[in-house]
């Protein structure tokens, strides 16, 4: 296994911004708070330690790429492209403004972000295209597509797994966010996705299953690329909704959050450890 290059503290140090960031959004019109929270700790290791993308390197033809699937994580894609110097911390602050591009969807005006998302089962497709164009082309690209449990219904995600396997893109990576949640119901309580794992196996890909806030698991598993030559990869991350909040995490109401800035300096301190916040469901907007 390669050196990680990065200490776990300074992945949590990273994270916890990324998670100010997100509960910052959570307000003035709001965002998915839960499940942008639950995919924090994957979109910052992949970014810092996995994946040669760089602000500097964007138009450079052997850099890698990552596709956020479940567009509305963006916020912690925003969050991290903020972080690291993509994108600049103040324009967050113009989440939902006419003013930017920063809303609900990754755009493609914001730096860091390959193509536009939102329309669930899309960007599988998209990934493969890219992976397919880098392996005729002789590339050694990786490429990334983050996807949500609840995305797994949409027969293109299954498609998409078919043609990867069927072309040998060995240079593909589906990441699975199984937070155990599809909007305001538990995956399994409305279309059951287990054997998630075995699943994937039975349509030719190779798969680990890890616990998605250990970046010990998180560098274990990604070093492991490529898991089975001429095979798709695919990392199933269990993952927390809401995780670093344990007032509105696993809460199935807790998908869309608009809170008010006096709730927002509360889940602020409650990231931090200070103070435990009593919100309410009455306290928030639920789409």
């Amino acid at each position: 296994m390669e050196n990680i290059k990065h200490t776990n503290q300074e992945f949590e140090d990273i994270a916890l911004k990324v998670r100010e960031h997100i509960v910052r959004m959570s307000t003035a019109g709001g965002c998915f708070t839960g499940a942008s929270l639950s995919a924090v700790d994957l979109v910052v290791y992949l970014y810092t330690e996995f994946l040669n993308i760089t602000p500097f390197n964007l138009n450079d033809p052997n850099r890698d790429y990552l596709f956020l699937s479940k567009g509305h994580d963006v916020p912690a894609l925003y969050g991290t492209l903020s972080e690291l110097g993509f994108l600049q911390k103040s324009r967050l602050e113009k989440h939902l403004s006419l003013d930017d591009h920063i809303y609900w969807h990754p755009n493609t005006h914001i730096p860091g972000v390959e193509f536009h998302s939102g329309s669930l089962g899309h960007l599988p497709s998209v990934a493969l295209g890219v992976a397919m164009d880098i392996k005729i082309g002789g590339g050694d690209n990786k490429v990334i597509c983050i996807m949500g449990d609840g995305e797994l219904n949409e027969g293109s995600c299954w498609e998409a797994v078919l043609v990867a396997n069927a072309y040998q893109l060995d240079n593909l990576i589906f990441v699975i966010d199984r937070n155990h949640f599809q909007a305001n119901m538990r995956t399994e309580d409305l279309i059951p996705l287990e054997p998630l794992a075995q699943k994937f196996e039975s349509f030719g890909a190779a798969v680990k299953r890890i616990n998605g806030h250990n970046y010990t698991e998180l560098h274990e598993a990604f070093c492991a690329y490529p898991f089975q030559k001429g095979k798709l990869n695919v990392v199933i991350a269990d993952t927390v909704r809401g995780k670093g909040l344990p007032s509105i995490q696993e809460r199935a109401d807790r998908w869309f959050c608009n809170f008010s800035a006096d709730e927002i300096s509360q889940l602020l301190l409650e990231l931090h450890g200070e103070h435990t916040t009593s919100l309410t469901s009455e306290t928030l907007i639920v789409r």
